[in-house]
């Protein structure tokens, strides 16, 4: 789909126009259900935020400006509904002390070819709450340390902090599963 067309029906989806809105849901769905789930670790919660997700982005359609992609624009609104689903939860999280933070950047990890994605993702499901959604947002959707703060609405260095934190713990779930360091 060309940038002419795709900008064609974000027109459309602005004055309401449901084929233009199925159209574009078309073009997302995949990507956004991925990108909850990658959140939430339940495939019909995840459906269901999602699903909320376009609702409320077709809403807001209006407030879309194109300064991104609206990829990245719906991308954050799936994000952020799926954090209030899980704050929902009444997940319970650690807050982290800003003072005396020791960031440890650490990128040089082996990984051997036993180590099965799925074992990644269930290793990283066990992290804390707060050091899994910076971990999550910063490896698997891609989201820099700025974005990842103003998402969660947290400092940079405790994105920085967390991220790390949720490194070495993940490296240590990950030795059973033949981690090598």
């Amino acid at each position: 789909m060309t940038r002419k067309t795709h900008s064609h029906l974000i027109d459309k989806c602005k004055d309401n126009d449901p084929k233009a809105q199925m159209q574009l849901y078309d073009l997302y769905c995949n990507a956004m259900y991925n990108t909850a789930c990658n959140m939430i670790k339940d495939d019909v919660i995840a459906q269901d935020v999602m699903q909320e997700a376009f609702i409320k982005a077709f809403k807001k359609v209006e407030t879309y400006n194109g300064s991104a992609s609206f990829g990245s624009w719906l991308k954050k609104i799936v994000i952020n509904h799926s954090l209030d689903w899980l704050k929902k939860q009444k997940l319970k999280t650690v807050e982290l002390d800003e003072q005396g933070i020791f960031i440890i950047d650490d990128d040089n990890w082996e990984i051997e070819n036993k180590t099965s994605l799925q074992d990644i993702y269930k290793c990283i499901e066990l992290l804390p709450n707060k050091c899994k959604n910076v971990v999550k947002l910063y490896l698997l959707e891609g989201y820099d340390h700025q974005e990842v703060a103003q998402i969660l609405k947290i400092s940079e260095v405790a994105s920085r902090s967390q991220l790390s934190r949720g490194k070495m713990r993940l490296k240590e779930l990950l030795i059973p599963t033949n981690y090598e360091s």
